[in-house]
């Protein structure tokens, strides 16, 4: 007998409620919009004409001709970030052939519909591309819909991993929101050397302990093969994220590349989409699937497992692609109420391998849904009544087929994955930061108690640049807070400044009382340090940050919520907002090329979004 559901937190019921009624304008419009799309006819392509179909179809095999020409077979979008550079987008080169190979086998076509740009922070990490990043998932986004835009397809498979390809992904999805989605990942790599490990020789590179040669085996040893990078940050929060949001097959999250399973999982996800569109018999539209239930679920998530970050403009935007308005607020609230169940690198030692082999999101998900943390009642390409609670099941293979098996009743390691009974925290330890500086998030999950409190001197800096020189001149020996300005999404892209981690762990290990304060962003993959990022309004737009001077007293406050510059009153209405040359970040790297999304992107908290408004 199936499980009745458990009632629902009356919080997580009252944000929802809150977000439902703030979103009902854009939402019902959203709906609208793409219920009429899907009222085309009985495949997508039968609105086009002679010419239109046979540009479409002259390369395809001629079984698959005769499909496509007879308009009575459901045809399958491939949207994939492959690359070969990448270890985590390396393994989708051979997903398209499973794709269409499983989709034959149900009556289905499949064609690779477009690729979109996947780059890796990790490479860029420190460097002028950085500066692409955040834009790059609005490249995807719009690139998505270049390749849906032909009317040939009815139903979408995104393959993607990482930071900004699985946002911009999904928000190119939603603009076709009338056809079925799922998105199909291509796990994370074998674990190597751990995270705790890596970081440690990061931070004695930065402190001249260790030189390039010994810096560069510790890193080939962390990231050896492919698949995704094993600590959990952005990459791994985006596969959380489709699973917890009823995107992915259950349990398909964190399997392995270039396993019997990985394939097996990629074959179903074809015959399961087909099964989605409207020639079959469960049409489900991906823009029905992503509602404010489903948003609310991807928030908990976040909470429940130390997310990204990131996921403060993300989601905010995926959620916004949808007709769905939320802001930090959500995030504050729904945080206060989730409890902490997994640690997993930066939040613990263990990596997202541990995490899946302890029983990973099928375990988590069970536990917030049995604590009514979870709204059970969504739709999910897994179909069916049970809603949610078909992921509360791991993927197995009977001979060349999955078969879906309960979790099992504990944890393989409790402490890696807990319980809501024993949380490790009894909240989700991301906050936003409230004060005369504006509005900011910050991680606390991996930051120390003791450390969540810092009241120093400002030293403003321009650029990362600037902060790491300073300390090479030994000039950082002391407690401070180190305000980075002029990093947000208008002034430079709002690069993630990740290379500041191990510098300023090194401060805070030598006992000085550090934090970073900057209306730039952090890694997934930060928390040693109070981090007090997406600082909005951002300097360049004229947020109160630019009005900090040198040696002024900034108390950043993580448990009360509070950031402040300790100005009396009467001082800081006088001042003025700082301003700076910017030119130099306009050009190189392409970053000329950029001009149009700097213009026209949005604050942090609005998701930093190019498009304007949906």
């Amino acid at each position: 007998m199936a499980k009745s559901p458990t009632p629902l937190h009356p919080q997580l019921h009252a944000v929802t409620e809150r977000i439902r009624l703030r979103s009902a304008a854009t939402r019902a419009a959203y709906l609208a919009r793409i219920d009429a799309a899907g009222q085309a006819g009985p495949v997508e392509r039968s609105a086009l004409g002679c010419t239109n179909l046979a540009h479409a179809y002259a390369a395809a095999p001629a079984a698959d001709k005769i499909w496509l020409r007879q308009q009575r077979t459901a045809n399958l979008a491939i949207v994939s970030a492959y690359n070969d550079m990448l270890s985590a987008h390396q393994p989708l080169a051979e997903f398209p052939e499973w794709i269409k190979e499983a989709a034959r086998e149900v009556g289905a076509t499949a064609q690779f519909a477009g690729g979109v740009p996947a780059m890796c922070d990790g490479v860029t990490q420190g460097k002028a591309g950085m500066e692409l990043s955040l834009f790059s998932r609005d490249v995807i986004a719009m690139s998505t819909a270049v390749a849906l835009s032909h009317n040939m397809f009815d139903a979408t498979l995104c393959l993607g991993v990482c930071d900004k390809i699985v946002p911009g992904l999904l928000i190119g999805a939603l603009s076709f929101g009338h056809l079925p989605t799922v998105f199909v990942p291509a796990g994370p790599m074998t674990t190597g050397l751990s995270n705790d490990d890596k970081a440690k020789v990061r931070q004695r590179y930065a402190a001249g302990e260790v030189g390039q040669d010994e810096l560069l085996a510790a890193e080939e040893k962390a990231y050896h093969g492919p698949g995704t990078c094993t600590f959990y940050g952005t990459a791994n929060s985006n596969q959380m994220l489709m699973e917890i949001m009823g995107l992915h097959l259950p349990g398909s999250a964190f399997i392995h590349p270039h396993t019997p399973l990985r394939e097996a999982l990629t074959r179903e996800a074809a015959r399961r989409v087909a099964q989605l569109t409207r020639l079959g018999n469960q049409y489900t539209p991906v823009g029905h699937v992503i509602d404010e239930r489903a948003v609310v679920n991807g928030l908990v998530g976040l909470m429940a497992t130390g997310g990204s970050t990131n996921h403060t403009l993300h989601l905010v935007a995926m959620a916004r692609a949808a007709g769905i308005v939320i802001d930090w607020d959500d995030f504050d609230a729904i945080s206060a109420i989730t409890p902490l169940l997994a640690r997993v690198y930066p939040n613990g030692k263990a990596d997202v391998n541990h995490f899946h082999a302890a029983g990973g999101m099928a375990f988590l998900i069970r536990e917030l849904l049995d604590a009514g943390l979870l709204h059970e009642d969504v739709k999910t390409v897994a179909g069916g009544a049970e809603g949610l609670r078909a992921y509360t099941r791991q993927p197995q293979l009977e001979g060349d087929r999955v078969v879906w098996v309960d979790v099992p009743a504990l944890s393989g390691d409790p402490t890696v994955v807990s319980t809501v009974a024993a949380p490790f925290s009894s909240d989700g330890g991301l906050r936003v930061l409230k004060g005369n500086l504006g509005r900011s998030v910050i991680k606390v999950s991996a930051v120390k108690p003791e450390n969540r409190v810092v009241e120093a001197p400002a030293i403003l800096f321009n650029d990362q640049s600037e902060l790491i020189a300073a300390y090479k001149r030994g000039e950082l020996n002391r407690d401070f807070v180190a305000i980075v300005r002029f990093q947000g999404p208008s002034a430079n892209g709002m690069p993630e400044l990740h290379s500041l981690t191990p510098t300023l762990a090194n401060l805070q290990d030598q006992g000085h009382k550090v934090a970073l304060v900057t209306d730039g962003r952090m890694s997934g993959a930060s928390g040693k340090v109070p981090a007090a990022i997406h600082v909005t309004p951002e300097v360049k737009a004229g947020g109160p940050l630019g009005k900090v001077r040198n040696g002024d007293l900034i108390l950043l406050d993580a448990e009360a919520g509070t950031l402040d510059a300790v100005v009396p009153a009467a001082e800081w209405a006088t001042r003025t907002v700082d301003t700076a040359d910017l030119s130099a970040n306009w050009h190189g790297t392409g970053r000329e090329l950029f001009g149009g999304f700097r213009r026209a992107v949005t604050g942090a908290e609005q998701g930093a979004m190019s498009f304007g408004e949906f």
